[in-house]
């Protein structure tokens, strides 16, 4: 039975997505069941209540699909000459998800790639209710929900699930269901990370950045004055996206010089740990390395890729390719009690590792940062703030900021654990 509204037309709330489905293969498309059986599963899946379905092939090619729901309507029109499938799913009522249905389709049909709005229908239906969501872990038992007002692009690259979204902090960055960065907040989390070690170490010339898909930390290097950056991404589909669809970091032009060594940015495509171990082979150096990857993972058993490259032996490895007086950063955690796990790890390595350490724990951020030197720094703090005149415009640190940020929470600096850490 159609989920019909009551008798004050407010109450009634409905989803409209629409969808296009990229990188499909052109065999799939071209074929009348396989769409029909895929979109029924998809249609299951997501909770819908299939009427009827129609579907028709088209000369020489070209296959459209439309279900009748109880619920309203969903459609399927294929092109195999393009890999693409155009799609538009409606439900009204809460008993069948559309945007499940969109993302089962794609997955029976083997996208590659998935864009999707959602449109919110009906008077009544609130706000929040208009979009997709990404439930964000935070902590054993706390998540952040996310509501998506537009998906621009998501899919599985070769190392992970990425989304980009527009949000209410703009245009937003998904990693494995985790954001990474935002439209609003952008500048402020890449200058924590950034700004302190380019001031902390005494020469700016040479940068090795690894991670940091975006490439906004380049450009910051960049503008303070160095003239060679050296970018380190294992996820060569991820930084492409993220220069064809972020409004921040680089552009598609700025991206296709750097791969092509052109300017004082260069795109390596590469492991960061190799690179690392070759690069000491070659006796290459930097004055500045930063790390900036996703939060370490806490599972003893997480395969995740990047979990190597926050230990110990990591860090020793970026010591190794530093010049005289230069730098190691990290992006080091979280400083709240109850997610600070990866901040006391990182604390506890840095200090093993460097003899100076300075701290930055973002007013403005929710996340800290660790960075070292070999040598002895009587006062790191001051001969930072000594050096703020390296960039042109700072948006989110001057010199207060710097010495409010190198002072850890107070339960790292009396080596307490809180209890639901």
């Amino acid at each position: 039975m159609r989920p019909a509204p009551t008798g004050d037309p407010a109450s009634f709330a409905g989803r409209h997505v629409l969808a296009e489905l990229r990188g499909v293969d052109a065999a799939v498309l071209g074929d009348e069941q396989r769409v029909t059986e895929a979109l029924r599963r998809a249609l299951d899946a997501g909770g819908a209540t299939v009427l009827d379905v129609v579907a028709h092939r088209f000369e020489p090619q070209g296959t459209t699909v439309m279900a009748l729901l109880a619920e309203s309507h969903a459609s399927v029109h294929a092109y195999p000459e393009a890999s693409a499938a155009f799609v538009d799913v409606f439900t009204c009522g809460v008993q069948a998800d559309p945007e499940t249905v969109v993302d089962a389709l794609g997955h029976e049909l083997g996208a590659t790639e998935v864009r999707a709005q959602v449109v919110a229908r009906g008077a009544g239906l609130a706000p929040a209710a208009g979009g997709r969501e990404v439930d964000e872990p935070l902590a054993p038992g706390m998540r952040r929900r996310w509501r998506l007002d537009e998906v621009l692009w998501r899919g599985r690259t070769e190392w992970q699930d990425m989304v980009v979204a527009r949000t209410a902090q703009g245009v937003s960055l998904f990693c494995d269901g985790e954001r990474q960065s935002t439209e609003a907040t952008q500048l402020v989390y890449h200058e924590a990370l950034a700004v302190p070690p380019m001031l902390l170490a005494d020469e700016l010339r040479s940068v090795l950045v690894i991670g940091s898909s975006e490439g906004v930390v380049s450009q910051l290097a960049v503008n303070a004055g160095a003239t060679r950056v050296d970018h380190v991404d294992i996820d060569t589909e991820c930084v492409r996206r993220c220069a064809e669809l972020l409004p921040y970091g680089y552009t598609p032009a700025e991206l296709a010089a750097a791969e092509a060594g052109e300017g004082p940015v260069r795109m390596h495509y590469a492991d960061g740990w190799q690179f690392l171990a070759d690069a000491a082979a070659r006796g290459e150096r930097w004055d500045v390395v930063i790390v900036d990857l996703p939060d370490e993972p806490v599972e003893v058993t997480d395969p995740a890729q990047h979990a190597r490259l926050y230990g110990s032996a990591f860090l020793r490895r970026c010591l190794e390719v530093l010049t005289p007086g230069g730098v190691v950063c990290s992006q080091a955690g979280c400083p709240t009690v109850w997610r600070h796990d990866t901040l006391q790890r990182m604390t506890r390595r840095f200090d093993e590792v460097f003899t100076t350490v300075l701290p930055y724990c973002s007013d403005e951020h929710e996340w800290a940062y660790l960075t070292g030197r070999a040598d002895a720094v009587d006062d790191p703090v001051a001969l930072a703030a000594s050096r703020l005149d390296r960039f042109p415009s700072l948006t989110s640190i001057d010199a207060d900021a710097l010495r409010r940020g190198a002072v850890l929470p107070f339960a790292l600096r009396a080596g307490e654990r809180s209890p639901v850490a």
